[in-house]
């Protein structure tokens, strides 16, 4: 009961303050003049993605006794969140979608911004198989592996940037939907749209982990190992933020921020912390598990891909992401 009770109020945390977030997010984008790719793929991946890039650093660097235990906790964490968005989370939009607009409604993102997340993306995980099939002993290959997702995040956030000007020519710049919600209280003016998305994301930090902290005690009932655990479990509750606000965004219409939000954290994840992770940890897949996230959420990126470069994106569609997270736990619950 008292976990049950944790986890409903860490929800209402984060659904309140993704909420704030969004708000506040859409009106510091409006007045910095950038493209929505450039508010959804960065600004709001990259804040709403600290709750899974805080979890396995903790878990690695200042967790429990079990060195063994920290480390399995730590991969999968970092493996899991890309799992989790391009499965679970995509086929949550889609049920969205299908049940608000419509199943065979087609989303239409746009279209470079897109691309490029999804492409990064593919491109950086591919680079993060290679590092964990390299031998034992290659220490110093796998530094070059890490140094080069670090590099290829910086150029993509360059591209990404050089990008935004032509887009919001083009009538793709963010636009604030509603006032921000502290106007009333503090004035309408950058400083208090900042100190609101400020106050939005440590309300969705403490959320998170207080969902992840709910989640384990009542996950102790069910004699789940660490690894499978930080796999399925830790990312349900870290990626809420990026579900809660990219089903936010879809119900207004705002098919660019919503998908920016994930893919955008996609990369972000799929470069600066299994680079992080590569310095820090023995970097290999030691069990299937872990291999098989790796493969399954490349496989609903390339799905999404595919979709939107076919002009198929819509709600019916991304069930099959879905499917692929069932794969997982189909995996998990046999083996």
């Amino acid at each position: 009961m008292e976990a049950g009770l944790m986890l409903l109020v860490a929800l209402v945390f984060i659904f309140v303050a993704a909420e704030l977030f969004t708000n506040a997010l859409e009106c510091v984008g409006e007045r910095m003049g950038v493209s929505e790719g450039v508010t959804g793929s960065i600004f709001a991946a990259v804040g709403t993605a600290l709750p899974e890039t805080i979890v396995p650093i903790v878990a690695i660097l200042a967790g429990g006794a079990s060195i063994q235990v920290n480390h399995a906790v730590g991969m999968g964490a970092i493996l899991g969140a890309p799992f989790m968005l391009g499965t679970l989370s995509l086929c949550l939009i889609g049920a969205f979608v299908g049940i608000k607009r419509g199943w065979n409604t087609t989303l239409k993102p746009e279209s470079t911004g897109f691309r490029r997340d999804v492409k990064v993306f593919l491109l950086a995980y591919t680079l993060v198989i290679v590092a964990a099939v390299l031998p034992v002993s290659w220490h110093d290959a796998r530094l070059l592996v890490a140094c080069t997702l670090f590099v290829i995040y910086f150029m993509y956030l360059l591209r990404t940037m050089h990008a935004s000007k032509t887009l919001v020519e083009e009538g793709h710049g963010t636009e604030a939907d509603s006032d921000l919600y502290f106007k009333r209280f503090a004035g309408d003016t950058t400083p208090v749209a900042v100190a609101q998305l400020v106050l939005a994301l440590a309300v969705l930090v403490s959320g998170a982990k207080l969902f992840v902290h709910g989640i384990e005690t009542t996950s102790t009932y069910l004699g789940v190992g660490a690894l499978v655990l930080s796999l399925l479990i830790v990312p349900i509750a870290t990626e809420l933020p990026e579900k809660v606000n990219s089903i936010l965004w879809i119900k207004k219409g705002r098919d660019t921020l919503a998908f920016g939000n994930i893919t955008g954290a996609m990369v972000f994840q799929g470069t600066m912390i299994p680079g992080i992770g590569m310095l820090l940890l023995p970097w290999h897949f030691q069990s299937g598990y872990a291999a098989l996230a790796v493969v399954l959420a490349i496989a609903g990126s390339a799905w999404l891909w595919f979709l939107e470069s076919s002009g198929r994106l819509n709600g019916k569609m991304l069930f099959f992401n879905g499917i692929l997270y069932l794969v997982f736990i189909v995996y998990a619950v046999i083996l």
